[in-house]
């Protein structure tokens, strides 16, 4: 899968990974908030065998085919639920 990967300006080391190019329509309100202004870093052809440094690239694979996007954060920090569908209709702060 083709996908593009944008660096947030807000939150250091921190990536959204895009299905679609610019396709900021599909990310939940509180993510966006909590991203910021994003640039684009990287385009990339992702596949189930490709390695990545700090993500599962299935995981990754699995969310872009589901939702249209995956977060990256730091290794150091978590936010398990924005990954999930779920984050969607949960209010900001809820994290």
């Amino acid at each position: 899968m083709h996908c593009y990967v944008y660096a947030s300006q807000r939150k250091p080391d921190s990536y959204l990974w895009l299905r679609e190019r610019d396709d900021f329509a599909c990310i939940p309100a509180p993510l966006a908030l909590m991203l910021g202004d994003l640039r684009l870093a990287l385009e990339v052809e992702l596949t189930g065998q490709r390695k990545l440094p700090h993500e599962d690239p299935q995981v990754v694979l699995d969310h872009l085919e589901g939702q249209g996007w995956h977060l990256q954060l730091p290794p150091q920090e978590t936010l398990a639920s924005a990954n999930h569908p779920e984050y969607k209709s949960k209010p900001h702060g809820d994290q």
